[in-house]
């Protein structure tokens, strides 16, 4: 009985397929265009690919961790923004960018682009920091009537690499230039 037992316990195993490996699953989100922001080049093109691949994570990672360096990172919405969305007045942190940032993917379809075109752009090093400058111009598909698709304005970053030696930014100023509605008001609009 002893023989009949080891056979088929043999056939079971060999039947069951257990020990064979399975193909691994794909990621829920691609990081595809994202690279270690070792330079601040690297860190605003993370930047854009984040909003053309409205991917969450690339976008928050290129914000500041208190982790990494004592900055928090702070953003300072246009003034007409403010006036139109009294939120964006209230300490606007990373948090904020997290929510503000699902609403508008979730918003705009998976095949319609979300793109940035930078501008104007200027830099100034300051040993581990960089102060960044450059005019902006967003583009977003038709969402709804109350959510225009574009944006324009100038904006400042302060970056700073931290710990890791990745660069990050620590504050995001942003200043209305044009009739058009600044990237405040979409944060506003979206928040």
């Amino acid at each position: 009985m002893s023989t009949k037992f080891l056979i088929l316990t043999l056939l079971f195993v060999s039947g069951c397929d257990i020990f064979s490996t399975r193909d691994a699953e794909s990621p829920s989100q691609s990081r595809s265009n994202y690279q270690t922001p070792v330079t601040p080049d690297l860190l605003i093109q993370n930047l854009i690919n984040s909003l053309t691949d409205k991917n969450l994570e690339n976008y928050l990672s290129s914000f500041s961790d208190p982790n990494f360096t004592s900055k928090i990172f702070t953003f300072s919405a246009s003034s007409s923004a403010i006036s139109q969305f009294p939120s964006l007045a209230n300490n606007w942190g990373v948090r904020n960018e997290e929510q503000y940032f699902n609403n508008l993917i979730s918003k705009v379809a998976s095949d319609q682009p979300i793109t940035l075109n930078l501008s104007n752009v200027s830099s100034s090093p300051q040993g581990d920091s960089l102060f960044y400058t450059a005019s902006y111009f967003i583009n977003i598909a038709p969402i709804s009537s109350d959510i225009q698709s574009n944006y324009q304005g100038e904006l400042r970053f302060n970056m700073i690499r931290d710990s890791r030696a990745i660069w990050t930014i620590y504050f995001w100023q942003d200043t209305k230039n044009s009739s058009l509605p600044s990237w405040s008001e979409l944060k506003g609009r979206l928040y």
